[in-house]
């Protein structure tokens, strides 16, 4: 049970690292603008509502690669129930992406996108089963 626990921490954890990854190279691309605060939350708004087509879509790749690694770290680790470990994670990263679309400008293909890709929590589980 304790080792199922630490399978959709780490899951969690990893999937983070590299949604912060991707998201990191996208504020490369698309810099915030001067003077923006961490607190800004509507300097950040206004960002968001900026940036072009790719710059959201990187986040959506950055919840897509997220996904994967999530599944796959949460298989890898897990004892038993693999697949609801993996789905466990899904969910819980698709209800912080709905916080986040909710208390931001987001377009509708976003929304689409953002609630879609967390079934690749399921392609993640699929490759850590591969013994290949």
């Amino acid at each position: 049970m304790l080792r199922n626990i630490l399978a959709v921490f780490a899951g969690i954890i990893v999937g983070s690292i590299c949604i912060w990854g991707v998201e990191t190279l996208n504020h490369l691309l698309y810099p915030f603008p001067k003077g923006i605060k961490p607190d800004d939350m509507e300097g950040f708004k206004n960002y968001i509502e900026s940036l072009p087509f790719l710059g959201k879509f990187m986040v959506i790749v950055g919840y897509a690669l997220g996904a994967v690694v999530s599944g796959f770290i949460a298989t890898k680790v897990a004892k038993s129930e693999k697949p609801n470990l993996a789905i466990i994670c899904g969910v819980i990263f698709l209800c912080f992406t709905i916080y986040n679309m909710s208390v931001l400008p987001t377009p509708i293909w976003f929304w689409i996108l953002g609630v879609l890709v967390w079934v690749l929590v399921l392609a993640g589980y699929k490759l850590a089963l591969n013994k290949k």
